[in-house]
C-alpha cells in the first residue's frame, strides 16, 4: 500500500496542490478531464508495463489505476536501445473513448491506443504509417476531423536526426492512414528543439502550445493562436510564458506542459526536476510531474511559477500475499516474465543476466523521495540476488546476498560507465534484510556539499549488521546518466531462485544542517 497524502507547502499560496503531483520518474505528462475526474499519463521508455495511467478527482490524491501498455506486443520495446522506448504520450477523450497517442522510436513508431475504461485493457494500437516525428498530439475540429500535431524530429530515412519544427497532418484513426502530406506550422520563438505541441480550442481561437529550449535547463513553454486548427498562428506576447531558466527556483527544466480545466480554474501540468548539490547540478529522481496555475489575460495564458509543495511521509509497505499492483516494472519485459508469487513471497529466477545487461531479472518501483530508506528480506538458500537502484544498465548500485559455505556473502556494488567498485562482508546464514538508504548531504559548507545525495548499502542477519558502502549518488541523476528515465528501486536475481518477503520504502527526514564548532 502507498501513502502519499501528507503535504508540506513550501510554495505558499501559489501551491494549492502537492507539487510534484507525481513524484519520481514521471516525465512528459499529459492530462485530460472526463466526468469530474482527471487522468494523467507519462513516458516509460524501456520499462514494462508502459504508460502509467493516474486518476484523481481533486488533483491532490492520485491513484495509479493501470497502464496503457500492459501487454508486451502493444509497445514492442523488447529490443529498443536505452532511451528509445516509449516517448511523450498525449491522452484525450472523445465520444466516450479515451485515446493515447505516443511515439516509440526504434519500435512501432507513432501509435494510437484506445479504450472506454482507462483502468482496464487498451487496444493493440493503430500505427500511423509514414508519420516521422515525436511527441504527437491529437485533436478534432468541429466536423470530427482528427489532427495530429507533432515535433518533426526525423527518426528514419536519409535525413534521420534532422528537425523540421512543429508539423501537422490529418489522419484516419480507424486505419492509421495519413490523409495529406505533413505541413510545417508555428515552431516557437526561436529557441532550440520545438517539441511537445498541444492544440486546444478555447472560445473563438485555436491555441498551439509547445515546449522549446530543450528538456534541460533551457526548457520553457510558448504559445500561439489562430482561428483555425491549421493556423496561421500568431505568437503570444510573452514567450516563453513559463520557464525557470536562469532563476533560483527549486524546480528547474520546467516545460512539456499540457492544459486542463482543474477544480478551481485552468491548470498546467508539466515536467520538471528538483536539482540538488551546492550548484544545484544533479537531479537524482529525474523528471517528475508538476502543476501550476494559469490565468487568462486578453485571451492569452499567464502561468504562475512552479512552486514546490512536496508531500512528506511517503510510505510504500508491500507484501506479496496478493497480486502485484500496477506500480511494479521490469526492463524490456513484463513483471510476469521475471517474477512469480509463491507462498506469500515473491520469487525471481535468474536467467544468466545481471544488472549490467539490457534484460536483467529485475522488478522495480519508482523512487519517490530523495531522502529515503528501502529494504527487503531475502532468502538466498537456492540462489543469489538483492536490492538495487537503477538508472540504466550502465548506472546502478546494488547490495547482493549469496550463500557461500557456512556464511552469507554480502556484496555491495557501484557501477558507472567505465568504473566498478565492490565491497564484501560475511554474515550468519539465514534470512537477511538488505537496506538501500539515500540521503542528501547536510546543508553547510564542506566537501560533500556538491553532490545530490549519498547512497548507503547495508545488511543485517543473525543479529549482526554490516554497513558495506556509502556511495556518491550524483552519477545516478538526470544530468549524468545517459537514460531519459529516473531512479527505479527494486529487487533482482543474479543466480538460481531467490525469495523476497516484502518491500518497504519510507521517506526519511533530511539531515540536519552542519554547525561550526
Amino acid at each position: 500500500m502507498s501513502e502519499m497524502d501528507g503535504i508540506s507547502p513550501v510554495g505558499g499560496i501559489g501551491a494549492p496542490y502537492p507539487n510534484p503531483v507525481l513524484p519520481g520518474f514521471n516525465p512528459d505528462p499529459s492530462v485530460v478531464a472526463v466526468d469530474g475526474a482527471f487522468y494523467i499519463v507519462t513516458s516509460t521508455f524501456e520499462y514494462l508495463p508502459g504508460l502509467p495511467v493516474y486518476r484523481s478527482t481533486d488533483f491532490t490524491t492520485w491513484e495509479h489505476i493501470g497502464n496503457v501498455g500492459s501487454r508486451a506486443e502493444q509497445l514492442a520495446v523488447g529490443d529498443v536501445p536505452t532511451g528509445l522506448g516509449v516517448w511523450a504520450p498525449t491522452i484525450r477523450h472523445r465520444d466516450g473513448t479515451f485515446y493515447v497517442i505516443v511515439t516509440i522510436p526504434a519500435g512501432r513508431g507513432c501509435v494510437v491506443f484506445s479504450t472506454t475504461d482507462p483502468a482496464g485493457e487498451w487496444s493493440e494500437g493503430t500505427v500511423l504509417d509514414g508519420l516521422n516525428g515525436i511527441d504527437p498530439d491529437l485533436a478534432w475540429d468541429e466536423d470530427g476531423t482528427a489532427y495530429v500535431t507533432y515535433s518533426g524530429l526525423l527518426l528514419s530515412g536519409e535525413e534521420a536526426g534532422k528537425h523540421l519544427g512543429i508539423q501537422q497532418v490529418k489522419v484516419d484513426l480507424a486505419t492509421g492512414a495519413l490523409l495529406e502530406e505533413p505541413r510545417s506550422i508555428w515552431s516557437g520563438s526561436g529557441s532550440m528543439f520545438p517539441e511537445a505541441p498541444h492544440l486546444y480550442r478555447r472560445g473563438e481561437h485555436w491555441y498551439l502550445m509547445i515546449a522549446e529550449g530543450g528538456t534541460e535547463r533551457g526548457h520553457g513553454v510558448s504559445i500561439a493562436r489562430g482561428t483555425s486548427p491549421e493556423g496561421p498562428f500568431e505568437p503570444g506576447p510573452a514567450n516563453p510564458f513559463l520557464t525557470a531558466r536562469s532563476t533560483q527556483r527549486p524546480i528547474q527544466n520546467t516545460g512539456h506542459g499540457d492544459l486542463v480545466e482543474g477544480p478551481d480554474g485552468t491548470l498546467m501540468i508539466l515536467l520538471g526536476v528538483r536539482p540538488g548539490g551546492g550548484t544545484r547540478a544533479f537531479s537524482p529522481l529525474g523528471r517528475e510531474t508538476f502543476v501550476t496555475r494559469v490565468v487568462w489575460e486578453d485571451g492569452w495564458p499567464v502561468a504562475e511559477p512552479v512552486h514546490l509543495a512536496a508531500r512528506t511521509g511517503i510510505v510504500e509497505d508491500i507484501t506479496f500475499d496478493q497480486p502485484l499492483d500496477a506500480g511494479w516494472m521490469a526492463v524490456r519485459r513484463l513483471p510476469a516474465d521475471v517474477a512469480s508469487l509463491v507462498d506469500d513471497r515473491l520469487m525471481l529466477t535468474a536467467d544468466g543476466s545481471t544488472l549490467d545487461d539490457t534484460h536483467p531479472v529485475f522488478l522495480g518501483r519508482r523512487q519517490l523521495a530523495v531522502d529515503s530508506r528501502a529494504s527487503t528480506t531475502i532468502d538466498v538458500g537456492r540462489g543469489a540476488g538483492g536490492l538495487a537502484v537503477r538508472y540504466d544498465e550502465q548506472n546502478h548500485y546494488e547490495i547482493e546476498a549469496r550463500t557461500e559455505g557456512n556464511a552469507l556473502r554480502i556484496t555491495a556494488r557501484a557501477v558507472i560507465p567505465g568504473l566498478r567498485q565492490e565491497w564484501t562482508a560475511d554474515l550468519p546464514v539465514g534470512p537477511v534484510t538488505l537496506h538501500l538508504d539515500t540521503a542528501r548531504p547536510a546543508t553547510g559548507f564542506g566537501p560533500d556539499m556538491m553532490t545530490s545525495d549519498h547512497i548507503t548499502l547495508s545488511a543485517e542477519a543473525g543479529g549482526r549488521t554490516a554497513v558495506l558502502a556509502r556511495v556518491d549518488g550524483r552519477s545516478l541523476s538526470a544530468e549524468t546518466a545517459a537514460s531519459f528515465a529516473g531512479r527505479v528501486l527494486g529487487l533482482f536475481a543474479s543466480s538460481g531462485a531467490v525469495l523476497f518477503s516484502g518491500y518497504r520504502f519510507v521517506e526519511s527526514s533530511p539531515p540536519a544542517a552542519k554547525t561550526r564548532p
